[in-house]
């Protein structure tokens, strides 16, 4: 498989990117790019109970930029075209970074090159995707970011 350089911005995200700030998708830059279409999987893996998705997107038309903000919308139309999943917080589209308070968790985005659209409705889940993406998928990059929440020690009397 083809390797995709993909970049963040950034190597911990910024609050607008997580469930303190305003769960806003980040911007993805990619290089190397040479199939018509991307998917992309955001994930955390040292999550408690397992793996934990946070984004499920496909059928991008080619681009070397992601741009940050897409609505949570099964089918989005704008800033680009593309098709939304399920994530593990029981939403389609983007759900930011939300480790325990204290903790620091990888977060990793998994940027997938493809020949062709993929026939999969929105809402979809991770399983669906990845059974479509084995069998299709010709280029593959991945990066990753740490988040981590500050720890707020209790106060004493409230």
């Amino acid at each position: 498989m083809d390797g995709l350089d993909v970049r963040l911005g950034f190597d911990r995200f910024p609050r607008a990117y997580t469930c303190d700030g305003d769960d806003t998708s980040p911007g993805i830059t990619i290089e190397g790019l040479l199939t018509p279409y991307l998917a992309v999987i955001l994930d955390d893996p040292d999550s408690s109970g397992g793996t934990f998705t946070h984004w499920l997107i496909w059928n991008i038309p080619a681009t070397d930029q992601i741009p940050e903000g897409i609505p949570p919308l099964g089918k989005v139309e704008y800033p680009i075209p593309a098709v939304q999943g399920m994530n593990d917080f029981s939403r389609v589209g983007y759900g930011g970074p939300c480790p325990a308070r204290g903790e620091s968790h990888r977060y990793f985005v998994r940027v997938y090159g493809m020949p062709v659209l993929l026939d999969l409705s929105p809402g979809s889940t991770r399983i669906e995707l990845e059974t479509l993406l084995r069998g299709t998928a010709t280029q593959y990059g991945e990066t990753m970011a740490l988040c981590e929440r500050e720890w707020v020690p209790a106060i004493p009397g409230r």
